[in-house]
């Protein structure tokens, strides 16, 4: 009975570190060369390829920060100022502390015409740490804590000193939080609601329609939370509660967990006929 037990402790504290393995194998077999390709066109000045490329790989299925930092780098060469915070948004989801994006992003952020500031919710105040980890880290973190928790619970099953029962309840309040905050990080990977305004200028609507009346404008690179889509429209709301609806082309959601923009895949496809 007590050989089972330890099996099914060994089989949590190490399970955790199966999930997502075999998909970091696959994003590990191919597109190195064409991310050089890239880079290299784009400090020739080459920026339209350079975006192609970049978006292939999107499109390939990479998620990686510095693809989509590059990416807004390549969109704000091309004054594309609403898909340059995009994907600066996206690549500070996965390298939230890189000095040159946030730099970056600060010097976007001033050419916007739009003033919008973003309220910190409670769960991104109480979890503040959230914000300045990748996902990966959070994972990793998680894991550590993951093994070193059912490592003093083995240990307690053949012998039980007195420090090991205090360590326990510390680690398993650890445990619990990174957990949580594994649990809130993927949530907001995955579902993150804000989306950026892509046109240079956008008129909000009252209905979903483009006959119904303009209740204000918006304009590129406006942060604003997706609430839901209708027949090729969005309802997006702000900061300040105002609310109203665009067309669904006109926004992009920040959450990696989307589709790549639709909009771009013509582009890709052209350049790939013209190559031999």
């Amino acid at each position: 009975m007590k050989s089972k037990t330890t099996l099914v402790i060994f089989l949590l504290a190490f399970g955790v570190l199966c999930p997502g393995s075999s998909h970091a194998q696959a994003q590990q077999g191919g597109g190195e060369e064409l991310f050089f390709r890239a880079n290299s066109a784009y400090k020739e000045g080459r920026f339209e390829d350079a975006l192609a490329d970049y978006n292939q790989l999107v499109f390939s299925g990479y998620r990686n920060g510095h693809i989509f930092y590059n990416l807004g780098n390549t969109h704000f060469r091309l004054e594309d100022l609403g898909r340059a915070i995009l994907n600066y948004e996206r690549a500070r989801i996965l390298i939230p502390r890189d000095s040159d994006l946030g730099f970056n992003l600060r010097q976007a952020r001033d050419q916007m015409e739009d003033v919008v500031s973003e309220s910190q919710s409670f769960v991104r105040t109480a979890f503040f740490w959230l914000d300045d980890l990748s996902p990966r880290e959070v994972f990793c973190i998680f894991a550590v804590v993951n093994i070193a928790f059912w490592g003093v619970l083995l240990v307690r099953l053949f012998t039980r000193p007195e420090w090991s029962y205090y360590l326990l309840l510390a680690l398993a309040a650890v445990w619990l939080l990174c957990g949580v905050s594994f649990g809130l990080k993927r949530y907001q990977v995955d579902r993150d609601d804000r989306a950026v305004i892509l046109p240079t200028e956008l008129d909000v609507l009252a209905g979903p329609d483009v006959g119904d009346t303009a209740l204000f404008k918006l304009h590129a690179g406006t942060l604003v939370h997706f609430e839901r889509s209708e027949d090729g429209w969005a309802l997006i709301r702000l900061q300040d509660k105002k609310r109203g609806w665009v067309r669904g082309d006109a926004i992009a959601r920040i959450a990696l967990a989307q589709e790549p923009d639709p909009a771009l895949e013509p582009a890709i496809h052209l350049k790939d006929a013209g190559r031999e």
